[in-house]
């Protein structure tokens, strides 16, 4: 990814009392103080091509915003404090997830839970067998050695997850893959971890070819 300097024109320094009052008459700068700095304002992009990704940080105030003392007219205090926010394990993506050690004694999802979460995997579908709740995905493949392939993706993606699916070559072009966590009799988290993780494989090279009418 390329960075550049770009120099864009400063109609108006920002000011928090002109967001508020943004009548002219009480911008408390003269014309003077920011046209002397409209010129030096460098904004640095990141871009790929001509796509903008936005600003990088952010500037400091300019002279004559600190002499007006805009900071001692907004709302707050000058000793407030400013936290950044790691996210949490619940507001990543299942895919970001790792898997956890699974006790014996730890109960099955709810299917209120497995409700919820089943929705946030695409082409998993549930099963409800007598041994509890379970996950199903199938693939469409071009040939045997594709569904091969694809045995060997969805391997190396559960041995790193340390959770691994059971996983069928039905026919010469079907893969059938189940998850679901035996030493409870059902689903846990990891079983959607790692069918999140199994949707982000590459299967587009080993679909089957469409047929083209002429």
């Amino acid at each position: 990814m390329a960075t550049a300097n770009l120099v864009f024109p400063l109609l108006h320094p920002i000011n928090p009392r002109f967001l508020h009052n943004p009548s002219p008459q009480r911008f408390p700068l003269s014309p003077n103080a920011f046209s002397s700095y409209s010129s030096s304002l460098v904004a640095t992009r990141a871009f790929n091509t001509n796509e903008f990704l936005g600003d990088f940080g952010a500037r400091d105030p300019f002279p004559a915003e600190l002499e007006s003392g805009f900071g001692e007219k907004v709302i707050g205090n000058v000793d407030s404090e400013h936290k950044i926010l790691i996210p949490n394990i619940s507001a990543l993506s299942l895919s970001q997830q790792q898997c956890t050690p699974i006790s014996p004694l730890q109960s099955p999802m709810s299917e209120e839970d497995i409700q919820k979460l089943v929705r946030k995997v695409v082409g998993w579908r549930l099963l409800k067998e007598e041994g509890g709740f379970k996950l199903q995905c199938l693939w469409k493949l071009r040939d045997f050695k594709c569904g091969v392939e694809l045995i060997n993706r969805i391997s190396k993606v559960a041995e790193h997850a340390g959770h691994f699916p059971s996983i069928h070559l039905e026919q010469p072009n079907q893969v059938r893959a189940e998850l679901w966590t035996a030493s409870i009799g059902g689903l846990s988290m990891n079983d959607f971890i790692v069918a999140a993780k199994i949707d982000e494989i590459k299967t587009s090279d080993l679909a089957p070819k469409k047929r083209i009418w002429a």
